[in-house]
């Protein structure tokens, strides 16, 4: 009698996991798993059926939650490419993009900041990555958009990555954005989109803050 038990359970369950396992690798490491488990409870003292239905449960949510993490992954990718399309159109027009450093090649590079108010002393100041930080100061300035040109003859700046920030009297957050070219647009390892800004080197995609069009349109 306890043959029989054993018997019909087993054939059920293969059955089961037969359908189961089709879902991926998840759903066969699960149906071999309760085959094990059907196969060696005690056949005089059975495992409680709901058991097996709250597992069954549980795969399914599993199953979901990885199906949404596959499909959002998927419109990921699409977005990007089609971002990708949209900004490759836009080469040659000039930008507008917040940065925190700028990739200096001997070309001067429009700069713009925005102030909250008007502030008595301002200072741009610019590090190398050596670490040696040099101070522009600015002078008084009134609320709203600022220009400044950075050119790295005058100011005796070679080649290469520096960072910038804006520092105030009054200690406002001041976010440095630069004016440039689109130069051009890849789509980096780690799906972001990247763009060549002439004069500055790449920024993200999420760092445009305005598009200016195109020079003499």
């Amino acid at each position: 009698m306890s043959t029989a038990v054993t018997n019909t359970t087993s054939s059920s369950t293969s059955s089961t996991g037969t359908g189961i396992a089709a879902n991926g690798d998840l759903s066969s490491l699960f149906t071999t798993l309760l085959v094990a488990q059907i196969k060696n409870q005690d056949p005089l003292s059975p495992q409680d059926p709901s058991q097996f239905v709250s597992q069954l449960t549980q795969l399914s949510q599993v199953e979901s939650m990885q199906q949404l993490t596959s499909q959002g992954q998927t419109n990921t990718s699409m977005l990007a490419s089609l971002q990708l399309m949209t900004l490759g159109a836009q080469v040659g027009s000039t930008l507008q993009a917040a940065v925190s450093s700028v990739s200096l090649s001997g070309q001067p590079v429009d700069l713009r900041f925005t102030l909250d108010a008007s502030s008595r002393g301002n200072t741009l100041v610019i590090t190398g990555s050596d670490g040696r930080a040099q101070r522009v100061e600015l002078g008084s300035l009134g609320k709203g958009e600022q220009a400044y040109t950075l050119d790295p003859a005058k100011l005796g700046l070679g080649n290469g990555t520096y960072s910038l920030s804006i520092e105030t009297q009054n200690k406002q957050s001041v976010s440095v954005e630069t004016l440039a070219r689109l130069d051009g647009v890849r789509l980096s390892a780690d799906g972001n989109v990247m763009l060549q800004l002439a004069g500055v080197g790449e920024v993200t995609s999420q760092s445009i803050t305005q598009f200016k069009g195109r020079v003499g349109s």
